[in-house]
């Protein structure tokens, strides 16, 4: 009969090849996050630029973002990009934990063009007639947009960035792919050493549903507390 002994991922080396594979996977979502809202932003802002030439830019970086694997994306930074450097710098990238960098670019082009459409839809909820009288008061597109829009847009636009967040934590897991030594690798790692696939990825899995559910805890937290109302 198989035995079961989760006991050796609690303490030890195992654990803590777990637990540092745990917090890489953390820095990378928090800082893919933190990286991608802001270019997020940026592109929904192209996207609704007075000028069919800059919402054109817009539009092809959110389609042909979204319209590629992120497997695609991780593969490509880690070993095509890399191609087009010298060999010097081609070294140096991947004596320099290029890995965990790559990763987080392919993640954060990814989260992005998801994200510039839901802040996009949460700025064309405000009634437009809000963005006119800034207009008229003397705004110009980008002012009018920080100062008024966008903060109205914010409560519309949390609940769906929320969601976009627990992807990007699920999505994390890829990375394993190009040899980030993230939770899932780690798991990979413990099974490969101990031949215990379950223990190891039930504490993976355990891990991955702790924190998303953790997400969706505060998403409906957030949702009840702060309901969206017509403007």
């Amino acid at each position: 009969m198989p035995t079961f002994n989760l006991s050796m991922l609690l303490s030890g080396q195992y654990h803590q090849w777990l637990v540092s594979g745990f917090v890489m996977s953390i820095k990378l979502s928090v800082l893919a996050f933190v990286l991608s809202l802001p270019l997020a932003i940026a592109v929904a802002l192209l996207r609704l630029a007075p000028f069919a030439l800059i919402r054109g830019l817009g539009q092809s970086y959110v389609e042909s973002i979204r319209n590629v694997p992120l497997l695609a994306h991780m593969l490509f930074w880690y070993f095509g990009a890399p191609q087009l450097l010298p060999l010097s710098v081609k070294a140096w990238l991947y004596n320099s934990n290029y890995e965990a960098v790559s990763a987080l670019i392919a993640l954060v082009l990814y989260s992005s063009a998801y994200m510039s459409e839901d802040i996009r839809s949460g700025i064309r909820s405000i009634p437009k007639e809000q963005f006119e009288a800034s207009r008229a008061l003397g705004f110009g597109f980008l002012r009018a947009m920080w100062l008024v829009v966008l903060p109205q847009s914010l409560r519309v636009t949390v609940p769906p960035l929320v969601n976009q967040t627990l992807n990007l934590w699920k999505n994390s897991s890829i990375a394993m792919v190009i040899g980030v030594a993230e939770l899932m690798y780690q798991a990979q790692q413990v099974e490969s050493a101990t031949f215990r696939g379950f223990e190891s990825f039930a504490f993976a899995t355990a891990a991955y549903l702790t924190v998303s559910i953790a997400i969706s805890v505060f998403s409906a937290w957030y949702q009840n507390r702060f309901p969206v109302r017509s403007i």
